[in-house]
């Protein structure tokens, strides 16, 4: 059953062809029109590698709708093409290509070349007559060519695929198709997709076939992948264990054909075709593959048909279930670590497992071992095993890793964990809870914290002194005795960044010595029951030959911590973390980038700098709430009349001789925007040279005159940020302040009511250095745009006759937008208004600061606010 369509029925065919341009094809050149072709793709013209000034990657006929005929457009666009010669004109494209608005297919270029050079057709017919005789003739001449070159994508269903096809195929002088190559640590995984994607559409009586036979869906996926160039498999007898095996012959009408080993009559006579439109689903799947694999591949996925069997996991949607795009990602990350063969020399062990998703694909089921804390998850994964998942029944056992001795395992995995030689060859591969202590919402939705989530752990007990805050996370307690306990092995865990990067963490980066493999990352809320907008990353580290031991808790042995005796002592190599460079995939599997993490260690954050600007003499023009010192705290620093408004004060009194440093502050803090790949960065200590940089000095004063965080409101004090003056904006009155507007335009700002100082600054503080300020002939063309379309919003709001002349920039969005109080009581500004006007000087006002922002973004790194 198919999906709705990506794009509405309602679209025309011109809406349609600008949006498949800019959701699939915006890095490309969409905008050249060649004859009547429909829809044209051209490489950018920055990577042309073949010296022509433009080179064609696509020409494509464009149907609205859907469920169209995807052979007729294909023979439209022959047609169109032939009829205008428009290959004699142009240099022809690497595809041609048809879509409507649930789907898109491309064939190569090449394969209509013969067709298209045929004299005795008449060209001249209109392409888009279908029941004219020459397109009959047409379709049924190439309609085996294009049914079998075609891949089609669905752009619901096959999003993933698709962006993965045109990424890797739409190069310049590229003109073969770039495919996924099988082998042994994906086979598995391209089994699961081909049984979604393939085995539905195949007429089969699996029930018959699996009893009378004991042939699979696993053994059609075997023939499918075994053909050669000619559409053929090579499957002999002498390759299968199996009595009865599937070949496979694409020109067949019934493709399938059951043969029986070691018999004079092979073919038994039994064979299976397609559903209606199943050729079309095995066409597009195979299309994205390369077939057959590598034959020693090949041999290896034939002894091992123990794993192609479906996996009926009873899968609990929990907050830690890991996604199979990520779990086969993160294979191909240790088998990039360790060597191809990783799985013939290494053992697994996945302490954490809940119902083995996280083993899914592993191959070699005698070195495989499964622990989690609940008896149900046990006997799950014991009832997959009888169904034929690929472990053995004695590997998998409950385990409490938190709690538990190590002489409660079992004797294979002591032995193992006992020897030095077999522990380098571990892998501890898990996907360990992330919860931490109160901080974590229980599952029951009660709203409690659970303050005991790890406090209650010994194991938190025997670290906690050397790892201090981190403790409080589960996962850290995971890897501590895991490098402690286990020392030499190999890791593979996701997590979250914060054993990397967060300052509570720094005690357990000065006690965890490791050194990191490989590394990616990929949004936390591809995990299920995650909706945070953070990273989560795969990590692979290989610890050193011994590890730090310190016995914390006396009711532990030191038998019960570590077996090791005398080897566990302090790791003397330099293997702790600092910095390194992950891979980054977006939410469909894509590679979009890397990404540098810096621990922060030995750096000073952001809040001491403006910490050494606190100044609390004189005019009060504002409280500042800082917040925390990363992105995913960036909602807590904003700008209001009064530390009064705020229920656990943090922040620091707005004055002249602080002003600079705190709108700098706010706009560094808001200029760039907060996405998950940024959440965990964390914002530092400057150095010097913003001091002689007045224009961002201005830019960031004028930034933080319109940010949505400046949340001023002159019911609630003097207003001293209004940046204009009565006659700029026709007020009707005097405003109570002149200070930003004398500011801005460099004239005198004495307080007019100073007050006595609460916290003196410090003779030596940096506050203390005279910083040059704003004045009207620094502020760039950029902050002029801003005052600008502000001054017009402030004008539109100073002619009603309600207006308040000392209103500031929150108390005039608050008038039009209004509020929405929601079940609870809370209070929310609406995020439009029912005012076109207003919402259309808004957004001019928006777009005005977007590119403020712009400027102020390149200064934000290169004065070491942050690091790139």
């Amino acid at each position: 059953m198919h999906l709705d369509p990506f794009y509405p029925h309602s679209l025309r065919e011109e809406e349609l062809k600008n949006k498949v341009a800019a959701d699939w094809f915006g890095p490309f050149d969409c905008t050249r029109i060649i004859g009547n072709v429909d829809f044209c793709v051209d490489i950018p013209a920055t990577e042309l590698a073949l010296g022509y000034e433009s080179e064609p990657a696509l020409w494509a006929e464009a149907k609205a709708g859907t469920k169209k005929d995807i052979v007729a457009s294909f023979v439209q666009l022959i047609l169109t093409i032939g009829g205008e010669h428009t290959a004699d004109r142009n240099l022809p494209p690497h595809f041609l290509g048809a879509f409507d608005a649930e789907k898109i297919a491309f064939i190569p270029y090449s394969a209509v070349l013969e067709v298209l050079g045929k004299n005795d057709f008449n060209w001249t017919v209109a392409p888009s007559d279908h029941e004219s005789k020459e397109f009959k003739e047409l379709y049924a001449l190439v309609e085996g060519t294009i049914r079998r070159e075609k891949m089609l994508f669905r752009f619901t269903e096959d999003e993933a695929e698709l962006r993965r096809f045109i990424k890797s195929n739409f190069k310049s002088g590229r003109r073969d198709i770039s495919k996924i190559l099988i082998n042994k640590n994906n086979f598995t995984h391209i089994y699961r997709q081909w049984r979604e994607s393939v085995m539905p559409s195949i007429n089969a009586n699996w029930d018959l076939l699996k009893r009378k036979y004991a042939i699979y869906d696993r053994d059609f996926y075997l023939a499918e992948m075994n053909i050669d160039d000619n559409g053929t498999s090579d499957i002999t007898d002498d390759r299968i264990a199996t009595e009865f095996y599937i070949t496979f012959d694409a020109k067949s009408q019934s493709p399938y054909t059951v043969h029986r080993k070691n018999e004079d009559e092979l073919d038994i006579g039994l064979s299976f075709g397609f559903k209606p439109g199943g050729l079309d689903a095995y066409s597009a799947f195979w299309q994205r593959y390369k077939r057959p694999p590598r034959k020693d591949y090949w041999d290896f996925i034939v002894g091992r048909l123990d794993l192609l069997v479906p996996q009926d996991v009873r899968e609990r949607k929990g907050s830690f279930f890991t996604p199979q795009i990520w779990v086969e990602k993160s294979q191909q990350y240790l088998a990039a670590a360790l060597g191809e063969n990783w799985q013939d020399d290494h053992y697994v062990w996945d302490c954490c497992a809940g119902t083995g998703n996280l083993l899914a694909g592993l191959t070699n089921k005698y070195n495989i071992w499964a622990s989690t804390l609940d008896q149900p998850d046990v006997d799950v994964m014991r009832d997959r095993i009888r169904h034929g998942a690929n472990m053995l029944e004695s590997h998998v056992f409950q385990f409490d890793f938190l709690n538990d001795p190590f002489d409660k395992l079992p004797q294979g995995l002591r032995d193992i964990i006992g020897d030095p030689d077999k522990r380098k060859k571990l892998v501890i591969y898990i996907n360990p809870p992330y919860a931490e202590a109160g901080d974590i919402r229980q599952r029951t939705g009660t709203g409690q914290n659970k303050t005991d989530v790890s406090v209650s752990h010994l194991v938190y007990d025997r670290y906690v002194v050397k790892i201090g805050l981190a403790g409080r996370e589960l996962f850290a307690l995971f890897l501590m005795r895991i490098h402690d306990e286990i020392p030499g092995c190999v890791i593979g865990q996701f997590s979250k960044l914060k054993h990397l990067q967060a300052p509570n963490f720094k005690a357990f980066r000065a006690a965890f010595c490791g050194s990191l493999e490989k590394c990616f990352i990929v949004p936390a809320d591809t995990f299920d029951n995650v909706k945070g907008r953070f990273p989560i990353g795969f990590f692979v580290w290989r610890l050193g030959d011994i590890c730090s031991r310190e016995v914390r808790n006396d009711r532990e042995s030191p038998k019960n911590l570590c077996e090791l005796g005398d080897l566990c002592v302090r790791q003397k190599q330099n293997a702790f973390f600092n910095e390194t460079t992950a891979d980054v995939y977006d939410r469909n599997g894509e590679p979009c980038g890397t990404k540098t993490i810096v621990a922060y260690d030995d750096v000073e954050n952001i809040g001491k700098w403006v910490n050494s600007y606190r100044h609390d003499e004189g005019l009060h023009l504002g409280f500042m709430s800082n917040g925390r010192n990363d992105f995913q705290n960036q909602k807590l620093v904003y700008f209001i009349n009064d530390r009064k408004q705020l229920s656990t004060p943090r922040g620091w009194w707005i004055t002249l001789p602080n002003l600079i440093p705190m709108c700098i502050f706010v706009a560094v803090r808001h200029s760039i925007d907060a996405t998950w790949l940024n959440d965990r960065d964390q914002f530092l200590y400057p150095n010097e040279e913003w001091k002689t940089d007045t224009d961002f000095q201005s830019d960031c004063l004028v930034y933080s005159l319109f940010s949505d965080f400046n949340a001023i409101k002159s019911s609630e004090g003097v207003n001293h940020w209004i940046p204009f003056t009565e006659a700029e904006v026709g007020a009707k009155d005097c405003f109570k302040s002149h200070f930003m507007s004398d500011l801005l335009n460099g004239k005198g700002t004495q307080s007019p009511n100073p007050v006595n100082p609460v916290n003196p600054v410090e003779e030596n503080s940096a506050a203390s250095a005279p910083l040059r300020l704003c004045v009207k002939e620094n502020i760039s063309p950029a902050a002029r745009a801003v005052l600008d379309e502000g001054r017009r919003l402030w004008r539109y709001y100073h002619a009603r006759p309600d207006a308040n002349p000392n209103a500031s920039y929150y108390d005039i969005r608050l008038h039009f937008q209004g509020v929405t109080t929601d079940a609870h009581g809370k209070s929310k500004m609406n995020p439009t208004s029912e005012d076109a006007t207003y919402n259309k000087l808004l957004a001019n006002l928006r777009a005005a600061m977007k590119s403020l922002a712009a400027n102020i973004e390149p200064k934000v790194y290169k004065y070491g606010f942050l690091l790139r």
